[in-house]
């Protein structure tokens, strides 16, 4: 089938019925759609901003903008809205390069299938992010299909014409008292129609309605092949809960991820809505944050630190006991004397324009709360480069010694960029 792709970046905008410079047109029913769909997951609660926001401009009517999520949504008639993430480089990028950094902050999430990404041999560039998966979906079927599928015994109940398993007498007084030739029988049947092949199975049935990719369409197909004695799932949650993840079934661990994510929304946050069958959103907060806890780590750890992510050492307060847990994104301590070193990661788009360049006094006062309870030798705020700030060696110094760093990642430079922050950590005394 033929999908409509419309294509945005963060922060930009969705207009309706006129074309206007700098904002993309939607056709009115797709425009409507996306509009119930923001408002029936407006009071859901969600751990990062708002997906997306609603407004009317004058000379514009309703406009929708893209707030701090990335992905794809795709609707009831095939329409898909790809949204990509504001980056800003010293150096132009294209849309590929976006992309594959966007795959490379996927890997580093914690319990997903994004670990296993690779886009060595695919046209990243003509393929949206769903396609994408799709295809990693594909892959690692591929490689359960070829090590075989797992099968499992079955306990089945049958009148038969000769005697196996176990003679059930209730039955066969019942059923065969005047067909002494038969036999009511129970005997285990080896079958492959298990819990997880049922998942994968009902998994490719969807994504073939749903791809419009030639390649991906046909390899689903193929794939469908081998799943022919396999009946779909009717009840996901309990296929899953009934996954076991031993030595037997590791060749399923990945393929069954990706199950979540297509059949159950399990893209990082879930979404709702009947105007659309698919939903895979991730906000960019929580991407950036683990992306640069891992290439952190991977710099630090050549430079004789010791790096703990997600750090819960101290409480705010300890009594009458202990309550609200300090939560830092990464705690650095420096082995050679055991100096502690504070970073939070924050996905904002810092700009001169705005009063303390946009940095949240919220923020400030959960840095200056950090320092206090960590002794810290400083604290940094990492925020991602922005064409619109000029002074990117921001600090703030307080009069009983707290000093609170500001520092910049160009993400398509992000080791030069924690290189330098690294050899501030190494130089402070």
């Amino acid at each position: 089938m033929m999908r409509t792709i419309y294509k945005i970046t963060e922060y930009g905008s969705f207009i309706t019925g006129k074309q206007i410079e700098g904002y993309i047109t939607l056709p009115a029913i797709t425009f409507e759609q996306l509009e119930n769909f923001i408002l029936s997951n407006k009071s859901r609660e969600t751990e990062a901003l708002e997906l997306m926001g609603l407004s009317a401009k004058k000379g514009l009517g309703k406009v929708i903008t893209a707030k701090n999520y990335i992905g794809v949504l795709t609707m009831n008639d095939g329409t898909s809205i790809e949204i990509l993430p504001k980056i800003y480089s010293r150096t132009s990028y294209s849309e590929r390069q976006v992309k594959k950094l966007v795959i490379e902050m996927l890997k580093t999430l914690k319990d997903s299938p994004y670990k296993t990404l690779q886009t060595t041999n695919l046209d990243i560039e003509k393929l949206d992010i769903f396609e994408i998966f799709i295809r990693m979906f594909i892959d690692e079927v591929f490689f359960i299909v070829k090590r075989g599928l797992k099968s499992s015994y079955k306990t089945v109940a049958s009148n038969e014409n000769f005697f196996k398993g176990k003679l059930l007498f209730a039955e066969q007084i019942k059923y065969n008292y005047a067909h002494k030739e038969r036999s009511y029988v129970a005997f285990d049947e080896f079958n492959i129609n298990r819990p997880e092949n049922r998942l994968i199975k009902t998994t490719l049935l969807n994504l073939y309605k749903q791809t419009a990719s030639i390649r991906n369409k046909t390899d689903l197909k193929t794939l469908l092949n081998a799943f022919d004695n396999v009946s779909p799932s009717i009840d996901y949650s309990g296929d899953f809960a009934k996954f076991v993840l031993d030595r037997n079934m590791k060749d399923y661990a990945t393929a069954l991820l990706w199950c979540k994510v297509f059949l159950m929304g399990k893209s990082f946050t879930s979404f709702s809505g009947s105007e659309v069958a698919f939903a895979l959103l991730f906000p960019m907060e929580t991407l950036f944050e683990s992306y640069i806890a891992v290439q952190l780590q991977k710099v630090l750890g050549t430079m004789n630190f010791q790096v703990s992510v997600q750090d819960r050492t101290y409480y705010l307060f300890t009594l009458p006991n202990k309550k609200f847990l300090m939560k830092p994104d990464i705690v650095v301590k420096r082995k050679s004397d055991k100096a502690i070193f504070v970073c939070d990661t924050k996905w904002k788009l810092l700009t001169d324009e705005k009063s303390n360049y946009g940095i949240s006094q919220t923020d400030m006062y959960q840095m200056y709360a950090y320092q206090k309870k960590y002794n810290a030798k400083s604290i940094t705020l990492l925020y991602p480069l922005t064409e619109q700030i000029t002074n990117t060696n921001i600090e703030y110094n307080s009069d009983d010694g707290v000093v609170v760093r500001i520092r910049f990642i160009d993400l398509f430079d992000v080791k030069n960029s924690l290189i330098a922050i690294a050899q501030e950590f190494k130089d402070n005394n």
